[in-house]
């Protein structure tokens, strides 16, 4: 990849656990200095320990939209990573205070055997939520 971004960027890559978001946002973050990456999941585990929905989902994303926007005004693009299951959630993550943004979102489609594998290598059993969640649709 390499290069530039031409103008500030707002992107949210949604989709269940183990679609690639978190390894997009990272070689999009690698290869673009002024690109930064929030983590949703991570930001929920550092601090409660926990998935979605954790105890205090409000505080989350209040963090979140402030990390955001800082980013923003000191002139580096935003990559939110986060499961972002509705459209609320996800019209949410694409708000911005900072005027003249691009906005883009990009949900993963991926199939329910390839999510059921990847949970198998990565926990050891298909036991997620997420992953139940994907059998339910």
């Amino acid at each position: 990849m390499g290069g530039s971004l031409k103008g500030l960027w707002l992107i949210v890559l949604s989709g269940y656990p183990g679609a690639g978001k978190t390894l997009l946002a990272k070689r999009l973050v690698a290869d673009y200095p002024y690109l930064a990456r929030v983590g949703v999941d991570e930001l929920r585990e550092m601090l409660f320990h926990e998935a979605y929905p954790c105890r205090d989902e409000f505080l989350v994303y209040s963090m979140i939209a402030e990390m955001l926007d800082a980013l923003l005004k000191k002139g580096y693009s935003v990559v939110i990573d986060s499961t972002a299951p509705d459209n609320v959630t996800r019209e949410f993550l694409l708000t911005s205070k900072v005027t003249r943004v691009n906005n883009l979102l990009v949900v993963f489609n991926v199939e329910k055997g390839v999510l059921v594998e990847r949970s198998i290598e990565r926990f050891g059993t298909t036991k997620s939520s997420a992953v139940e969640n994907a059998s339910k649709h």
